[in-house]
């Protein structure tokens, strides 16, 4: 079983459209994962400008691969290494904490997780203690 970043379970993320490299509606990554899509996501319309900048546009259907381009609010398997990019850009979309794969914490800070969690409860300040 596939854990999150909190510890739990490793939550669906998103059915429609249905994300995950897999496309089981989970963030669950393995050998053939090269782009590690760890990272559950509720995008913006921001980042998704961003992204189709950056050469990934996520917003273009693609009827051929099944894909029907995202909207703001949908969330989305997200490459780790595009989030901490679109982070240090100011960018970063908001993460859904319980639908993350653990894996993502070998690249990005929990507290940056946190600072960007889609439930304003599961948010906190970096280096405070938890409630």
């Amino acid at each position: 079983m596939s854990m999150n970043v909190l510890g739990g379970a490793l939550e669906v993320c998103g059915m429609d459209p249905l994300t995950g490299f897999y496309r089981n509606g989970c963030c669950d990554t393995g050998p053939d994962d090269h782009g590690l899509h760890l990272v559950c996501t509720q995008v913006t319309e921001a980042f998704l400008k961003f992204s189709k900048a950056r050469g990934n546009d996520l917003s273009t259907s693609i009827p051929a691969y099944g894909f029907v381009g995202l909207k703001p609010g949908d969330r989305w398997c997200l490459c780790v290494e595009r989030w901490r990019e679109a982070l240090d850009e100011g960018m970063a979309p908001q993460v859904v904490l319980a639908a993350t794969h653990v894996s993502a914490l070998e690249f990005v800070a929990l507290d940056d997780l946190k600072l960007h969690a889609v439930d304003a409860g599961e948010r906190r300040e970096p280096n405070s203690s938890p409630e």
